[in-house]
């Protein structure tokens, strides 16, 4: 029973002039998973239901973790799949409804030599506009991808196209996890390729599409810096951006933890060696304890169903200190690829793509071990869960898989695990007299906000599902309440008040 381990470049899945011959896919399936059980390994009290099976013609293979925008509907991205592109699709970009109503906003390559890009592999990130973001990892004007914006009514635009540049010096193939909107209302993200060393970038770009690349990759002696940023960034909370690279480093070369300011200083925190752990891809968080979580695809323990390791999870401070929380082991879960999020009970939820038969959702409790949720198996369920959970306000989490189902295309699932609704931001930092944007439900009837303990004076309920409001004078960092007409409901995270 040997493992299958394969990575799938750009070029060589769909063959339409991407260059980089760039890890896109990373995939490892083992011949020992068919032996597992057809039932569903769920420990009690947790209920998932399939809510979409995708069809091919309306997107195959959702990498990419959702996101909940103001209307309370869930959005994604599909790396395959749509009406054209024959025969795998390019892709598409798609909305769900909570009870698993599907609509395709919009099919990738659907204009002249692919000028809107194809193959989305990352997810979507809200804008403060009300409008998405997101990034193809092939096609558009000089086919190294692209950066672009889309309404929630499918009104797409092309912000920027990679490789306008000679030798691809801006960027090539963003793979990378979801952008992310900095305060100034710039977006920031990574490409897995390109830069003046053809190992990945660092870059931002502006509403008007005014690209600047932060840092090239491989910069460094024997590319101590790191080579390949698979994950997206997080804002950390001292401002700086923080992030991790596939492979490089001053060990071995299995990948990098690294702190970028917005200026574009790179400061290297962690270099694996294997046994901590082997190829990061997922992106980091930052937990409410201000420690930093993560994942390996590979690493940690080796064995006869993973002899590259089944990956890890860790935490690590903002100075780079790093421990290893679990070495997965299979039996536990295979190759987490998406990253991790905190839930309102404290707790961090997780995906593993593969292991104990087909992915699994589990929850690791902060500082301790990992328990296994749900495991996916080869059937109308789905199998490989690539992509993360997303705790909608509801309380209940949402997420995808690449495989199986009704059509095998993949699915869109919900997951309940018994935690009550809250209130989310869009960003969660702001200034007294700024305007914060507020995700929710039942916001009909509102009668109070306030920012830990002091009320705000002016607040707009826009609709059921989203409110804006002044942060008031006097406020602080700390928690919003908004009180509804069906009780209170408070925020998912701490607001940080700046100056």
């Amino acid at each position: 029973m040997s493992e299958i381990r394969f990575l799938v470049g750009i070029s060589g899945l769909q063959n339409r002039g991407a260059s980089g011959g760039l890890l896109r896919w990373l995939k490892s399936v083992s011949a020992a998973s068919l032996l597992f059980t057809t039932m569903a390994v769920s420990s009690s009290a947790q209920t998932l239901t399939t809510l979409v099976n995708f069809g091919f013609s309306n997107g195959e293979g959702p990498y990419g973790t959702l996101v909940q925008g103001r209307d309370g509907n869930f959005y994604g991205t599909t790396l395959f799949g749509g009406t054209g592109c024959s025969p795998n699709g390019c892709g598409t970009i798609f909305q769900v409804t909570p009870a698993g109503t599907l609509t395709t906003l919009h099919t990738f390559c659907a204009e002249t030599n692919c000028a809107d890009g194809y193959n989305p592999d990352a997810g979507l990130v809200l804008g403060t506009d009300g409008n998405f973001y997101g990034t193809t990892s092939g096609g558009g004007a000089h086919s190294g991808g692209t950066i672009f914006t889309i309404s929630p009514q499918g009104n797409m635009t092309v912000l920027y196209g990679f490789c306008s540049q000679t030798n691809c010096a801006d960027g090539n193939g963003p793979t990378a996890g979801a952008l992310i909107e900095a305060t100034n209302r710039e977006f920031y993200g990574t490409t897995s390729a390109g830069g003046a060393h053809n190992s990945g970038t660092v870059f931002k770009v502006t509403l008007r599409g005014t690209h600047s690349t932060l840092y090239s990759f491989c910069a460094r002696n024997s590319c101590e810096d790191g080579i390949n940023p698979m994950g997206g960034l997080v804002r950390g909370m001292d401002g700086n951006l923080y992030g991790s690279t596939y492979a490089g480093g001053a060990l071995a070369g299995y990948g990098t933890v690294f702190k970028i300011s917005p200026g574009g200083k790179l400061t290297t925190l962690h270099s694996f060696h294997l046994t901590d752990g082997e190829n990061p891809i997922a992106p980091l968080i930052q937990a409410s304890d201000g420690v930093f979580y993560g994942s390996t695809f590979y690493g940690g323990s080796t064995g006869l169903l993973c002899s590259f390791g089944c990956g890890t999870t860790f935490k690590m401070t903002a100075d780079g200190k790093l421990s290893t929380l679990n070495r997965l082991n299979w039996s536990n879960g295979a190759q987490p690829y998406a990253g991790l999020v905190q839930g309102t009970d404290g707790n961090l939820y997780g995906t593993s793509a593969d292991g104990l038969g087909a992915g699994t959702i589990y929850r690791i409790a902060l500082g301790s071990g990992l328990t296994t949720l749900y495991g996916f198996y080869f059937g109308p369920t789905g199998e490989f869960p690539y992509a993360g959970v997303v705790q909608a306000t509801s309380g209940a989490f949402f997420g995808t898989t690449v495989g199986d189902g009704v059509l095998s295309f993949g699915t869109v699932y919900s997951l309940n695990v018994g935690l009550g609704p809250f209130v989310a931001f869009v960003q969660s930092t702001g200034s007294i007299g700024q305007s914060a944007q507020i995700l929710g439900q039942g916001f009909t009837g509102t009668t109070s906000v306030t920012f830990n303990g002091v009320p705000a004076i002016d607040f707009t309920v826009v609709s059921d599902t989203y409110l804006t409001v002044m942060v008031p004078k006097g406020a602080t960092t700390g928690n919003v309440l908004v009180t509804t007409p069906a009780g209170i409901l408070t925020s998912n995270v701490k607001f940080q008040v700046g100056k």
